[in-house]
């Protein structure tokens, strides 16, 4: 059973840059770790702190196995340092979904 990991973040509206830079970052770590990056989607009309992201895996224990890779990765570590020192990510919620076929 595929699994796709739907994370929604609370942004700071104003380093919205920020987060595009973080997004950015993630674009090549994710894939390297394990993870099917399907996208990072920033605000552009309306609701101007909410972005979300969407992360596709085999299975729940691949998706394990990808946290694992990614938390010891070194440019993976250095974004999430970067995220917690700019303080631009003031939320983060994760939904499982599995797709209707």
């Amino acid at each position: 059973m595929s699994v796709t990991v739907l994370i929604r973040y609370q942004i700071d509206p104003f380093q919205k840059d920020a987060f595009r830079a973080y997004a950015k970052n993630w674009l090549s770590i994710i894939p390297r770790c394990g993870g099917g990056l399907l996208g990072y989607f920033l605000p552009h009309e309306g609701t101007n702190n909410v972005a979300w992201a969407l992360i596709s895996f085999d299975s729940l224990a691949a998706y394990e196995t990808y946290r694992a890779r990614i938390k010891s990765d070194a440019e993976g570590a250095s974004n999430f340092a970067f995220a917690q020192r700019e303080r631009f990510i003031l939320a983060e919620e994760r939904t499982f979904l599995q797709k209707v076929t």
